[in-house]
Parts: structure tokens; C-alpha cells; sequence
């Protein structure tokens, strides 16, 4: 029966060799094989403090973390200083990214050249156009899950685009943009299970979540509260959100828990699973910089305001519309976000 799975599941990407592509692009992750962009450095950096950034904890004087940012502005500072002053093949921004991430980060196998394409890589051009007056100056770094915060704070990277939510635990590691997106965790599993949502027939289930990411902490926070199924096995967690979809047709998970936006996407991969239940939390994805790098962060959210206006929903009608629907409303962020951080 299992067997059967995988092979009905090889049907959502292509067949059997995209289902090896699948496999080979987790694998990748979880070796920490770092990609970067054919115009910059080829490394990622170090695993440096890896699963360091562990389950935010979120801070109980912390409210509406998506509005913790400062106010837009096109003032260049001491972080953009040093981004422009970087010389010849070396003057790029450099940016934290997915590979593997179906319509948000990825390399579409069937194009020239396999160019990282997605939502969030329109986004990081237009960031780079702004600030180096050039779309393509950008060097690209595939981060897993789990070292999205650590590349940050070790300086590998100037920002992290990556269908990163804003959290008030992430928020003490972290300064965040204003939103970008707007989400919420759902469960995907196959289309024959007996599961139906973020609920009791989650019992005696194998969850399978990404190290790091609020699904694991959402997941965490319930069973310990006693708001899941006390049976309810989420021992199951990887470096990288796309090994859960691999371990999910292997059957050696029963359910993944995610971002509804990328377990839509993951769906769209492999006709045999699908969205189960309503989302039951409600999230923002926003862009990750050092928590010093108030420029930056200023300068990113003036970029979004004009994104905003005029480039988001092209991006969205392009790269989401045939995961997420034609209309997308309740994608988009609020309108207009709040700046509540001062310094």
C-alpha cells in the first residue's frame, strides 16, 4: 500500500525522474549543500549555531508582532552604506532564500538554465533594483528552515526572504519588515486519510514539521498545553519544510503541518495529498534582517509600500494564483500595515 502511494504521488511532479529531483533536492538540505546564485559566492556558510534557533518563545508582553517594525524610509545608513560599498562581482545583496519551495522559491527544471524563480525571489529583485539599481545584483544563498536566523546573525546573509513569519519569539533574535504576506498553518495529508483537520483525529498520527518553523512550535506549545491528542507523535521534524512532503509519500509520516501557502503548493506537487481543515492560526511573512540594521529595515519597508502598490499582486497572478486561487485577498497584508517600533 505504501508502495502504491509513492508511486501515485510520482504523478505530481512528472514521473519518476522528478520524483528522484524531489528527493535529491531534500537530501541536499538536510547535507547542508548550499546553492548560491551563478553570479555570487557558491557557499552558504557554516552550520554555524543550526537548530540554535530551536522554538521561538514568544514573549508575553509581545502583541501583534507583524506590527513591531519601523516606519518606511529612503534615508541610506551605515548597513546599505556598507552593501553599496562592495566592489566589481562582489556588490551584491545578498539574500537567504528557499530552493525547494514550489512557487515561492525554486528552480523549475523545465526551464533554460533552472534560474531561481518564484514570489519570493520578484521580491528580491525588486529590494536589489532598489538598492543597487540593478534586479540581478543579488547573490542568492539557500538557507534551511532551521538556519534562517542564525545566517542572519552571523552576517552571512544581509536579509532572509523566505516565507519567514513574524513571531514575537523571533523577534528577540530578529528585526522584521512589515508583512508581505498573510498565512496561517493547515494540514496536508493524503486525500484517503481518516484526518480532517487541526483536531482530534490527529490522534495516534505521525506529524512531521520543520525544525524551527511555528508549526513546530504551534504543534509543541498544544501538546504540552493539552490542547492535541496526547497520542499525537511530533517527534518527527527536519532541517527543511520539503523533506516533510518526502517522508509524507514515503509513509513514514501520516500529516504534515505548514503554512497553508506552502502546503497549497505542496498539494499542487502531488495530486494524492490535500489541505485538511480550515487554517487554524493566522500569520505574516515578513523580510528578516540583523536586529541593528535599522536602515535596512526602514529602506525594505519604503520598498514595500511601493511594492504594495505596484508589483505585488503581477507576482501574485504569475507565481500563486494556481495554488492559492485567482483571488487574493486573503493573501494579501494589511492595508496599511502599522510601524509600532521606534528604534
Amino acid at each position: 500500500m505504501r508502495a502504491r502511494r509513492v508511486r501515485d504521488s510520482l504523478k505530481g511532479w512528472g514521473g519518476v525522474g522528478a520524483m528522484a529531483a524531489v528527493c535529491a533536492l531534500a537530501l541536499a538540505f538536510v547535507l547542508l549543500l548550499p546553492w548560491a546564485h551563478s553570479h555570487g559566492d557558491a557557499s552558504a556558510g557554516r552550520g554555524g549555531r543550526g537548530a540554535a534557533e530551536g522554538s521561538p518563545v514568544a514573549d508575553a508582553a509581545c502583541t501583534a508582532p507583524e506590527k513591531q517594525t519601523l516606519a518606511p524610509s529612503s534615508a541610506d545608513g551605515p548597513t546599505i552604506a556598507a552593501i553599496k560599498a562592495r566592489q566589481g562581482e562582489k556588490r551584491k545583496l545578498i539574500v537567504g532564500v528557499d530552493q525547494n519551495s514550489y512557487r515561492w522559491g525554486y528552480r523549475d527544471p523545465n526551464n533554460t538554465g533552472a534560474e531561481l524563480e518564484g514570489f519570493d525571489i520578484d521580491l528580491v529583485h525588486r529590494i536589489a533594483q532598489d538598492l543597487l539599481g540593478d534586479p540581478e545584483a543579488v547573490q542568492f544563498k539557500a538557507i534551511p528552515t532551521n538556519q534562517r536566523i542564525p545566517a542572519i546573525q552571523e552576517g552571512r546573509v544581509d536579509m532572509v526572504v523566505r516565507t519567514m513569519t513574524i513571531s514575537c519569539g523571533r523577534l528577540s533574535d530578529v528585526a522584521f519588515s512589515a508583512p508581505y504576506f498573510k498565512t496561517g498553518q493547515q494540514v496536508l495529508a493524503p486525500k484517503s486519510s481518516t484526518i480532517t483537520g487541526y483536531n482530534d483525529t490527529l490522534a495516534k498520527k505521525r506529524i512531521c514539521t520543520a525544525t524551527g518553523s511555528t508549526a513546530n512550535t504551534k504543534l509543541d506549545d498544544d501538546k504540552k498545553a493539552n490542547r492535541l491528542p496526547a497520542t499525537v507523535d511530533i517527534a518527527t521534524t527536519v532541517p527543511n519544510q520539503l523533506d516533510c512532503l518526502v517522508r509524507l509519500q514515503l509513509g513514514e509520516v501520516d500529516a504534515v503541518v505548514t503554512d497553508g501557502a506552502l502546503a497549497a503548493s505542496q498539494a499542487a506537487q502531488d495530486p494524492t495529498v490535500e489541505l485538511k481543515g480550515a487554517p487554524f492560526t493566522v500569520e505574516y511573512y515578513g523580510v528578516a534582517m540583523k536586529k541593528d540594521a535599522s536602515d535596512l529595515v526602514r529602506r525594505v519597508n519604503q520598498i514595500l509600500v511601493e511594492y504594495r502598490a505596484s508589483g505585488w499582486q503581477a507576482s501574485y497572478d504569475k507565481w500563486l494564483s494556481a495554488t492559492l486561487g485567482s483571488d487574493a485577498t486573503t493573501s494579501k497584508p494589511p492595508t496599511p500595515p502599522q510601524y509600532l517600533r521606534t528604534s
